[in-house]
């Protein structure tokens, strides 16, 4: 399905990060390790390599990554671009100073397993940045998914992360202008979570 839509020529979700990228990022240390999940065609990886971070995206789709792969050169950054799946993300590879999912709409039990695997793969202090389609989105009907039980505000997130840092978190209504899929009047929810422990992956080194 994701290879499909992202074949059109034009970027579906636009060529600039999500608002919420832009004003999160100067939370992150200088030249952070940031690991972006269902990256797709690239609009937020990029913009974190060109503020000097190392920068690694992943997506399902080799035909998004394609297109992410010619935004980066277009702007002269580097980002290291892999074909995986975000479920089947363990969190092991190594630690990360930041974890980035934009628009990725996890169910409650998934919610669960994509936190067991951030305590792995996050550097003690690292943070979880989560940007998406809140509850009532589906009321207006200007994207995202059908399903209620993909959608989750702030307080749902945030539960699913229990003994995590709260840096930030809201439930509000946003216009978009994102490419041609993310469009008009929203409902959008963004949390920022720190996790305060030590790493698995480091405690096991």
């Amino acid at each position: 399905m994701w290879d499909e839509r992202y074949a059109a020529e034009d970027y579906i979700f636009g060529t600039e990060p999500a608002d919420f990228v832009r004003r999160a990022e100067p939370m992150l240390p200088r030249g952070a390790r940031v690991l972006c999940l269902a990256e797709g065609e690239g609009r937020n990886a990029v913009f974190l390599a060109g503020q000097g971070h190392l920068v690694t995206g992943i997506d399902m789709s080799a035909v998004g990554l394609a297109k992410a792969a010619r935004l980066a050169a277009a702007r002269g950054v580097t980002v290291d671009l892999r074909v995986a799946d975000v479920m089947a993300w363990d969190g092991a590879d190594s630690p990360w100073d930041a974890v980035v999912a934009v628009f990725i709409h996890f169910r409650a039990g998934e919610r669960a397993r994509v936190a067991a695997a951030l305590a792995r793969g996050l550097a003690p202090g690292g943070l979880f940045l989560f940007h998406a389609y809140a509850p009532g989105q589906i009321a207006l009907g200007t994207g995202g998914p059908k399903d209620p039980g993909m959608l989750a505000g702030q307080a749902e997130v945030v539960a699913d992360f229990p003994g995590w840092d709260v840096a930030m978190a809201r439930d509000y209504e946003a216009v978009l202008a994102e490419g041609a899929r993310h469009v008009g009047r929203s409902m959008l929810v963004d949390v920022i979570l720190r996790w305060p422990g030590v790493s698995e992956a480091v405690a096991a080194g």
